[in-house]
């Protein structure tokens, strides 16, 4: 799975939370989106960035990103986006996995809790 990770920085525009929501009707829109996810960065514990916002648009592969970011819709997307941020605004694309930690716990041949069984 690959993703776009939008990091909003502070924009000082009042009227951003009355237009996020068209960004995000825009963004839906998007060929290929599997799924998206909105963080309200609520403290930063490190670090010069001080991000209001993490939003991701996620996508099955690279190529199927690709072709929705450059779709009519993406561009259209991420024009709005720049406009409602004022441009502050970083995007990055990333490989993304995950897994549940039980699962990666027994590749250990504990059990859930990461300890080894009693013999």
């Amino acid at each position: 799975m690959h993703k776009l990770v939008i990091l909003i920085l502070p924009t000082g525009d009042p009227g951003f939370e009355d237009l996020w929501p068209q960004f995000l009707h825009a963004a839906e829109s998007i060929p290929g989106l599997r799924r998206e996810a909105t963080s309200r960065v609520g403290q930063v514990l490190f670090g010069d960035l001080r991000p209001e916002m993490i939003h991701e648009l996620f996508f099955d592969s690279y190529a199927d990103l690709e072709s929705g970011l450059n779709s009519e819709e993406g561009v259209l997307a991420g024009q709005l986006l720049q406009s409602i941020t004022n441009g502050r605004v970083l995007l990055f694309l990333a490989d993304h996995t995950e897994d549940y930690l039980d699962r990666i716990r027994s590749f250990r041949g504990g059990g859930s809790d990461g300890r080894q069984p009693k013999a």
